[in-house]
């Protein structure tokens, strides 16, 4: 790897940043990635010589930065991402995580995916096509997802001679669109990802555009507040019992935060039997810690000896999930199979898992309006629609929008064991 300006101990206390790539066939999202990573020095030698022989054994007249992504052998003989690539890299300023994730239409179900735990999406927008469906699609389930910060990137300006207009065009086109969609940060930024303007470096070829470069915004934007910090919420993946001489008495309860934070002494309440405790450890490792914050894990130990088991989870007092069987939600289709509105199936929400039933089946989603569609209700692959279901027992869950852990859910074929569905609770 080039030689960086950070220390490993610099490095493991850095921010890091989650972000996806989504866009249509050919708007240069593999090579923007990869432009992005060779701009900012981020590839091993070895790999840019192996894309080096790739580009020349191609007949390409330069590097083709998209090779650095699209791994797989169907992907760069057609020259278009089909699975989710994930590339990680880092600045002096902050880590970073990339889901390159695939244009076609088929793929949807990759972006979902991708996009699940991403903190910012960069949109592509070719410049010579503007906003069209594939736009309307990706800038849809970026919202569904409640991706709080959004980059369109109008790529392709050197096609269209570095226009402003054109930029401006796309701009309008664009918020006039998403105008039915809640998207609390919003950036547009015109680049060439071929030839790296606004990449990294700001461009000598659009003196019109004076705001910052991706890789700035990428290395600036707050997503301090897009974690939920509010409300506690930590569900229970497994009971530590050594029964050991020198851990005889200990019963600690492993897992991640999924909201809020945990402090010791907290009066704390285990769902579902509504049990009181105070919390008498926070460990981690051998030794202990005062506060546990959200996306940390540790293990957990109350002051009173409770029955608690693999899927339960413990709040704070006063401040509990909902708590149903019946439960309203959009759901993303993955499988070839259409959903059965008569199946049965396994949902999996945090470390729980129940059978459910399809009690109905309310809408599906017509992308391209934006609009419910009530008259076809069947939720093929990459369909996207709202549900109910009914748990054969009672989950522990927020709102999607209040938090995306505890919001969410997914279903598996009950007889082939295939993860089928991905579901955001309403």
């Amino acid at each position: 790897m080039f030689e960086s300006d950070f220390s490993s101990e610099a490095y493991l206390n850095m921010q890091l940043l989650r972000f996806t790539t989504a866009g249509s066939v050919d708007d240069g999202k593999s090579t923007l990635i990869g432009r992005l990573l060779y701009d900012s020095k981020s590839i091993f030698e070895d790999q840019l010589e192996a894309v080096e022989r790739d580009s020349i054994r191609r007949g390409n007249e330069q590097i083709n930065l998209a090779l650095l992504t699209d791994g797989l052998r169907a992907e760069r003989e057609q020259g278009i991402t089909i699975d989710v690539a994930y590339r990680y890299f880092a600045t002096p300023l902050r880590k970073f995580i990339i889901a390159d994730t695939p244009g076609h239409i088929q793929y949807t179900r990759n972006m979902v995916t991708g996009a699940s735990t991403a903190n910012l999406a960069l949109i592509l927008i070719d410049a010579r096509n503007g906003v069209y469906e594939q736009t309307i699609r990706h800038s849809y389930i970026a919202h569904l997802l409640q991706i709080p910060h959004l980059i369109i990137c109008v790529n392709k300006m050197d096609l269209m001679e570095f226009s402003e207009s054109t930029f401006n065009q796309i701009r309008e086109d664009f918020l006039a669109m998403s105008a039915k969609l809640s998207i609390p940060d919003l950036q547009f930024l015109p680049i060439s990802a071929l030839n790296g303007d606004n990449v990294v470096h700001p461009s000598a070829n659009m003196p019109w555009y004076t705001g910052p470069t991706l890789l700035h915004l990428l290395e600036t934007v707050d997503i301090t507040s897009d974690l939920n910090r509010v409300n506690a919420r930590f569900p229970v993946q497994y009971v530590i019992r050594p029964i050991s001489d020198e851990f005889h008495d200990y019963r600690g309860y492993a897992g991640r935060v999924a909201g809020g934070s945990f402090s010791k002494g907290d009066q704390v309440v285990v769902l579902p039997g509504m049990k009181e405790s105070t919390i008498e450890s926070i460990d981690l490792f051998e030794s202990s810690i005062p506060e546990a914050l959200v996306s940390e894990s540790v293990t957990i130990r109350l002051a009173d000896d409770i029955d608690i088991s693999r899927g339960d989870m413990i709040v704070k007092r006063g401040n509990l999930p909902s708590v149903n069987q019946e439960i309203d939600l959009m759901i993303c289709w993955f499988n070839e199979k259409p959903l059965n509105p008569a199946g049965r199936y396994i949902i999996r929400h945090t470390s729980r898992e129940a059978k459910c039933l399809i009690r109905e089946i309310d809408f599906k989603m017509d992308i391209n309006t934006l609009e419910h569609n009530r008259t076809d209700l069947t939720i093929g692959m990459n369909d996207i629609g709202k549900i109910r279901i009914k748990t054969t027992q009672a989950l522990f869950f927020d709102s999607y929008f209040q938090n995306r852990i505890t919001g969410s859910v997914v279903f598996v074929d009950e007889g082939t064991f295939e993860t089928v569905g991905a579901g955001m609770i309403i």
